[in-house]
């Protein structure tokens, strides 16, 4: 008489089939799946990153009537794989008792990756009018999206381009009507940076934005990557990642 059973191997929790006759193990065969003719495996290849947040407020004290832009800026390796890459906020002005200008703005994404190489940034970019009526950029900043899971709040310092020269500043501002901005925000990602020739002494902070991020990640400790706080017992020393 033959039974039919099931176990689950230890090592790599794939299902074990084993039929038993007469108190002895026959054979025994672990369950492969197939997907079109290939074989799947329990081991991920990827690994998931899900961001959701929002941008909660910004500080311009010289500004008001302000409204932001985002974007993501990630390595080869990466790819979203649901959500927005970027997006446009509401106009929102200050209270009457708060000087800060919330906008509660939402953020949802998911990238998949096989390595933490180029980890994604979120790049802001806040806008308003200027005494002309025209819409200039008031403040550019990044910030890596968060490594560790769990509920993070960053809080971003912004710049904006100045003119190399003041006949620069008089002819774009007052002739023109416009000041120095970016043709692609992305710059402010990139490796270059701050680094770059046009940030050493090119460049003016002004103001804060505030973002609250949910993190949830997925098969990173399986394809050997641990991003949870660890502690040493012995010199009572934290290490976090940033």
């Amino acid at each position: 008489k033959s039974v039919l059973g099931t176990q689950r191997d230890v090592d790599n929790e794939a299902p074990l089939i084993y039929i038993l006759s007469k108190n002895r193990v026959v054979f025994h065969f672990k369950v492969i799946h197939y997907n079109n003719g290939a074989i799947m495996t329990n081991n991920p290849a990827v690994f998931l990153l899900m961001v959701n947040g929002q941008i909660v407020s910004a500080d311009f004290p010289e500004y008001d009537d302000l409204y932001c832009k985002y974007c993501f800026v990630y390595g080869h390796d990466w790819a979203p794989t649901s959500g927005l890459e970027e997006g446009i906020s509401q106009i929102t002005s200050k209270g009457r008792v708060s000087q800060s200008l919330v906008w509660n703005f939402p953020l949802d994404i998911t990238f998949k990756s096989t390595n933490p190489f180029g980890w994604p940034q979120i790049v802001v970019s806040v806008y308003g009018p200027d005494t002309f009526g025209n819409d200039v950029v008031r403040g550019y900043g990044a910030v890596h999206i968060p490594f560790t899971p769990g509920k993070h709040t960053k809080t971003i310092p912004m710049f904006v381009p100045e003119s190399t020269s003041r006949l620069q500043k008089f002819t774009r501002f007052w002739l023109m009507g416009r000041r120095p901005e970016f043709t692609d925000p992305k710059v402010v990602a990139q490796g270059e940076g701050r680094e770059g020739k046009f940030y050493l002494d090119w460049v003016r902070s002004q103001g804060f934005v505030t973002l609250q991020f949910n993190i949830v990640t997925k098969d990173m400790k399986k394809l050997g990557y641990d991003t949870c706080s660890t502690q040493i017992s012995a010199g009572q020393t934290t290490a976090q990642q940033p």
